[in-house]
């Protein structure tokens, strides 16, 4: 079960809870990216960048290795595969009561365009 994982699964969802890793992310899915190119977007310093980088790697998101004086980051989407697992459940949580909604509304649609049986006067016979 994912809960086994659960110290590592935090640091992987404390990793995820900011915008700036989440993109960060999100630009490794292209391909590796140096801590500069990761920054670029977000007029920040390097130092900044390193920062966020740190936390990213210490949830085993990324991956840096030095090539000379250049810092390169890949992505590495294990951990998120155990997010995933763990998020799962949910949505078939989600998923079920959605399919109970949907069932729902169709039958409350359907018997409200069903033909109403009322009774009216017969034509001519106006009180």
């Amino acid at each position: 079960m994912v809960e086994c994982e659960a110290p590592q699964l935090d640091t992987v969802f404390h990793a995820l809870g900011d915008a700036t890793r989440r993109r960060m992310l999100a630009d490794l899915v292209g391909g590796e990216r140096s801590v500069g190119e990761l920054a670029e977007p977000f007029a920040m310093s390097l130092a900044a960048a390193s920062k966020h980088i740190k936390v990213l790697e210490k949830a085993g998101l990324i991956r840096r290795e030095v090539r000379g004086r250049t810092h390169i980051c890949h992505l590495d989407p294990g951990p998120l595969a155990s997010a995933h697992d763990w998020l799962s459940v949910y949505e078939r949580f989600w998923t079920g009561r959605l399919d109970v909604l949907e069932r729902l509304l169709v039958a409350d649609d359907a018997a409200g365009s069903a033909p109403k049986t009322s009774v009216e006067p017969p034509e001519g016979d106006d009180p």
